[in-house]
């Protein structure tokens, strides 16, 4: 998928809304447990219930990794049927991969081509040739941690070098490595004093925020600062909006928090017009 396509379904639904998959079998409730598949038959619930006000699903791949060969396969028939049923829909693996090239080259063909997923997420601090690989599939979006949203983004990112954070030389150096149109770039929703820094440095280049809801992040904030001229920003939601009730009408439930984030970037897009 093409960015324009992205950007033709946030106009479309007048949101830019991303709903985190991280699906874990002690969350999810309890009678879905009979069923053969227990997490694909609450992904495709929360899919089914909530495609219309969102732009993209984000699957944190840890999730099914840590459950083995019946993770992934749950994975797979995951994205499978997003891309059968909801073509539109931009898919994002949060697996946050990279390493030496020959490697970084076998991820991609993991993910982009095996698996089918739009865009990857990436960690970047290998340097140009890890990220290099996967940014030669064509229409596939590799997206780079630029600013993470956990505590200890203190411990690294946040330290200076040549008079600027670490992150930031990280941005400058990566930007060059592709463009606008192949790489987004991770910013957590709440360091929200540095949006508007990265937006000086990569002023055309979609971010996609996590942090809003379960994690505190405020999406009017975010929107102040993140959105550009082509909108620019991809907002993801996981918990606040997937484990919004664990009886029987869950999926409605997560409906319904989905749409109240949708309502509010409705607003913003049209505030913003």
């Amino acid at each position: 998928m093409k960015l324009d396509d992205l950007l033709i379904q946030i106009k479309i639904k007048s949101s830019f809304l991303c709903i985190g998959l991280d699906t874990d079998m002690n969350k999810i409730p309890k009678f879905l447990l009979n069923e053969d598949d227990p997490i694909f038959s609450f992904n495709k619930s929360i899919i089914d219930h909530t495609n219309k006000y969102c732009v993209a699903y984000k699957l944190n791949t840890a999730f099914y990794e840590s459950r083995g060969v019946d993770g992934w396969a749950s994975m797979k028939k995951t994205i499978d049927y997003i891309n059968n049923n909801y073509p539109e829909i931009f898919t994002i693996a949060d697996a946050k991969r990279a390493d030496i090239g020959n490697t970084s080259k076998m991820y991609a063909q993991s993910f982009f081509t095996e698996m089918n997923f739009d865009s990857l997420t990436i960690n970047p601090y290998m340097g140009s040739d890890s990220v290099k690989p996967f940014l030669e599939f064509k229409n596939k979006i590799t997206i780079l941690l630029g600013l993470t949203s956990n505590l200890g983004a203190e411990d690294i990112q946040l330290k200076t070098s040549n008079n600027d954070y670490i992150f930031m030389e990280m941005i400058k150096s990566s930007k060059l490595w592709g463009d606008h149109n192949n790489m987004m770039y991770v910013v957590g929703a709440t360091k929200t004093e540095f949006i508007q820094k990265i937006r000086r440095e990569i002023p055309d280049h979609f971010l996609l925020v996590p942090g809003v809801g379960a994690q505190g992040g405020d999406l009017n904030e975010v929107c102040k600062y993140a959105l550009n001229d082509n909108i620019g920003i991809i907002i993801n939601s996981s918990r606040s909006i997937i484990y919004a009730s664990t009886n029987e009408g869950f999926a409605i439930a997560a409906a319904n928090q989905a749409k109240i984030l949708q309502v509010q970037m409705s607003a913003i897009l049209d505030e913003r017009n």
